[in-house]
Formats: C-alpha cells, sequence, structure tokens
C-alpha cells in the first residue's frame, strides 16, 4: 500500500485492520506517531482535524522554531552539574567526618566504633570517619592522646609529626608543634616519623624534637597525664610551659633565655601554686600572679 495513503487514512482514522498492520510496519511509524502527540500541545479550544498529513506537518514545523545548539550554555550547564554533583559527594563525606576536641584545662575519654577508647588531654583535637570504620580504622590527631586500642583492622594515628600503627594495643602519642612522642604500654606500635620508623615493644617510648630522635623506656602502665601529673624528661623548658599554660588556661611571661634550657621533672593538675612551685624551684625561677590568668617567671632574688 502506498505510504501516502496510508498516513491520510490513519489521519483521519478510517484504517481498517489489514491497513493498521500495514501502517504500523511502515519504518517512520513511531516518528508519525510522536509528531500527532505533540500537536495536542499546540490545540486550541476548537481544533478542526487535519486536511492532511503535510498540512499538519507544515503547521507543526511553524509552531515549533529550529533553535541552535549554544554550546557555551551547554558547557557551563555540565559544569554546574558537574559541581553540584561533586558538592553533594564531600557534604556526605565530610559530614560522616566526626570531630572531638577539648578545650585548656579539659581531659575527656571516648569510645571509637569498634570499642576502642580514646582519652584527650587539654587542648587536643581528633577526627576520623564513621562509615566502614573497623575496616579502615584511622584517626588524625592534634594533641595528645592515650588509646586503647581493640584488636581488628591495623590502626592508624595521623599526625603532621608521623605516623603511628598499631593492630590492637595501649599507646600514647603526643605531637605538640615540633614535639613528637609515641609511648607504647601493651602490644607493639610501629611508629613512622619523617625518615624513621622503629618498632615499640610495651615499654619503649620514642621522641623527635626538631633533629633530635630520642628513646627511652617507662615503667608506668598509663600515661602519668590521665592521672592529672605532667612529668618530662630532658625536655626544653618552653614545652613544660606551655602544658603548663593548656592545663591551666593560664598565660606564662618568662626570660627569653629559659626557653632552650633542658628540664626533668613534672607538676599536677589540680594545684596552680604547687604546679608552679615545681617548674620554677629546680630552675631557681621565683613566680608572680599579675592576674588571674597571668604568671611572670622570674630568676631567684628579683
Amino acid at each position: 500500500m502506498e505510504k501516502d495513503y496510508l498516513l491520510k487514512k490513519w489521519l483521519n482514522n478510517n484504517l481498517t485492520d489489514e491497513e493498521q498492520k500495514a501502517f504500523e510496519r511502515l519504518e517512520d511509524h513511531d516518528l508519525h506517531t510522536a509528531i500527532i502527540e505533540k500537536a495536542s500541545y499546540f490545540k486550541a479550544s476548537q481544533f478542526s482535524q487535519a486536511a492532511s498529513f503535510e498540512s499538519l506537518e507544515s503547521r507543526l514545523l511553524e509552531q515549533v522554531p529550529v533553535r541552535k545548539l549554544n554550546w557555551t550554555q551547554t558547557l557551563l550547564r555540565l559544569t554546574g552539574v558537574i559541581v553540584i554533583a561533586f558538592g553533594l559527594y564531600f557534604l556526605l563525606f565530610f559530614n560522616n567526618l566526626t570531630h572531638v576536641e577539648t578545650l585548656a584545662s579539659e581531659k575527656t575519654t571516648f569510645e571509637l566504633p569498634d570499642a576502642s577508647t580514646v582519652t584527650l588531654n587539654a587542648l587536643t583535637e581528633v577526627s576520623y570517619h564513621k562509615r566502614n570504620w573497623e575496616k579502615h580504622r584511622e584517626i588524625t590527631l592534634e594533641g595528645e592522646a592515650y588509646f586503647r586500642v581493640a584488636k581488628g583492622e591495623v590502626f592508624d594515628v595521623i599526625t603532621e609529626e608521623g605516623v603511628v600503627t598499631v593492630v590492637g594495643t595501649q599507646f600514647n602519642v603526643k605531637q605538640r608543634g615540633p614535639y613528637f612522642e609515641v609511648t607504647c604500654y601493651e602490644g607493639v606500635v610501629k611508629v613512622t616519623s619523617h625518615e624513621t620508623t622503629k618498632e615499640l615493644l610495651a615499654g619503649d617510648s620514642f621522641s623527635v624534637y626538631g633533629n633530635d630522635v630520642k628513646f627511652d623506656t617507662t615503667t608506668g602502665a598509663s600515661p602519668q597525664w590521665t592521672k592529672n601529673v605532667s612529668e618530662f624528661r630532658s625536655i626544653p623548658f618552653r614545652e613544660v610551659i606551655a602544658e603548663l599554660e593548656r592545663q591551666y588556661d593560664i598565660s606564662v611571661a618568662y626570660d627569653a633565655d629559659y626557653a632552650t634550657r633542658i628540664f626533668s621533672g613534672g607538676f599536677t593538675h589540680n594545684d596552680l601554686d604547687n604546679a608552679l612551685k615545681s617548674i620554677t624551684e629546680p630552675l631557681k625561677l621565683t613566680y608572680k600572679m599579675e592576674s588571674t590568668t597571668q604568671v611572670r617567671l622570674q630568676p631567684s632574688g628579683h
């Protein structure tokens, strides 16, 4: 049957069953059907039936102008979609990031998703991802924290000065500026700092201060700061003062000549006068409270 003949009868809804089958076998059957469906959007309230397919097609073409593709707008829209997609990804990703931090003179203990526990010293911040935690145990640390890690996949503590890797153990990590120290209390700890990698057993301690690398031992079962006592062994005095300021939320002024003096000793976290005596007497210093939050150190006799 002729194509034009079938089209005209189809438009007038006069196809016999045999003609309908022949019309459906036409190559452009779907195209014609789509045109008619689109035409319904342009109907007026009193729309007369088209006299022929050609007239209908001509009217549709007049009503739907051909527009040139604007590649600039297309690319901008595509870029916008990509930006939104990335934005949603990072929103979901970083919303899963958990932060825990302490203020000056504050400590806290919290539990990780695998029942590992972390105790934070004053002015310390950690962050970790909850999602898939048991298979990817990684925590970022700024400050000082004591970890009691449950057995499981590898557990990494990431700091600016080094990485501590364990499976299940108890250890302390301190990273304050250029000072980095790791002490193992149970199990085995692998420490990587710059070009140095060291495996620590229970009782071993490893520290880095600038280019000075030290290995030491401890007999304690846990860090003393968790019992409100700060201890130091052969540490520059400025690090001792910095810790005192963190524990008591104070500001300490002193002669810069004392900053690099080596100090061994400690102080408690619950009595400022007692703490100040503990760190000044070994260096023959005295202290003066200039306000409730301001302290000045000076040589004895001044």
